[in-house]
């Protein structure tokens, strides 16, 4: 059960950082270039934090 919660948590690391990445770049580079695609790419960062913290939270007991 340690393995999976380390697991889940790497995933919810990788996820959020993913996030901040794409929001970063979609501000400050690709804005510069194609507004369309900024603006995707914020929508889709939008959307990572919720699906990060459902993967965290994933196959943990009720209690």
């Amino acid at each position: 059960m340690a393995a999976r919660k380390y697991d889940n948590r790497k995933l919810y690391v990788l996820l959020m950082g993913s996030c901040a990445t794409l929001i970063i770049l979609a501000w400050f580079v690709v804005r510069l270039f194609s507004i369309p695609a900024a603006v995707a790419m914020s929508a889709v960062a939008a959307v990572l934090p919720p699906a990060a913290v459902i993967v965290a939270n994933w196959g943990q007991d009720k209690r």
